[in-house]
């Protein structure tokens, strides 16, 4: 994905978090692009990701709209996710990551640092780590070498939010989302040690706690409707609770 793409891409995830558009309000290219600035055809290709992550769905008429899902649809994707990618690291570690994936993994978070560690994240800096994470998520996913868990995965995706970077949060939108992104580098960073020293049972944890980001924010929204309104009002594309 190009740099212009992936701008958009997260301009577009951004909009709908803070709820920009209504359920099955009708989203076309060429006032996207518009308000954007941006041409038509990375507005395309980033609303046919936005599908693959089920925040979108296709219009009757044509083109694509927002679609309403529930808060336990989210939520039920987050945990499987968790437990699928804590699992690939396990067996990263415990088979052993090739020289090539573990430069690649080291790649990733030194991409992670320098988007994270400054004083205040811009959008760019959050495109670019939103591009890492997708790629550091990735090559966990690939280099585990088990097909039945990267087809579970790819099922996954398809489910609203519950993609790797679909619920970052950006710091326009919350106070601390930079210092939780920042916590979630860390994790990224104790994942690859762990597979590194062939610690499983560590990296199985470490992956499984990750997805915490994801589900705290969703939880932030739910119960604090007054405030979620102002910082998330993309949840009211949400309907209904978690169960306890």
């Amino acid at each position: 994905m190009d740099s212009q793409q992936n701008r958009v891409l997260v301009q577009l995830r951004d909009l709908i978090l803070k709820g920009e558009f209504v359920p099955g309000e009708r989203l076309a290219e060429i006032p996207l692009a518009e308000k954007l600035g941006a041409s038509r055809t990375p507005v395309r290709l980033a609303l046919t990701s936005l599908e693959h992550e089920g925040l979108i769905e296709q219009s009757p008429s044509g083109g694509y709209q927002m679609r309403r899902f529930t808060s336990q649809e989210i939520a039920d994707a987050i945990r499987v996710r968790g437990v699928i990618e804590g699992f690939a690291a396990r067996l990263l570690a415990e088979d052993g990551a090739s020289r090539q994936l573990l430069r690649d993994l080291h790649d990733c978070l030194d991409e992670g640092d320098k988007a994270v560690n400054k004083p205040e994240m811009g959008l760019d800096d959050y495109a670019a780590y939103v591009q890492m994470n997708d790629r550091f998520h990735q090559l966990i996913m690939q280099g585990c070498g088990n097909v039945a868990l990267r087809r579970v995965m790819d099922m996954l995706d398809g489910q609203p939010f519950a993609s790797p970077s679909a619920m970052l949060p950006m710091q326009s939108s919350m106070e601390e989302g930079h210092q939780w992104m920042k916590q979630a580098h860390r994790t990224h960073h104790a994942m690859v040690q762990a597979i590194e020293r062939g610690q499983g049972s560590r990296a199985q944890a470490l992956g499984e706690e990750h997805v915490e980001i994801a589900r705290m924010n969703l939880d932030y929204a739910l119960e604090r409707p007054e405030l979620a309104a102002e910082l998330m009002p993309g949840m009211r594309l949400v309907a209904g609770k978690t169960r306890p």
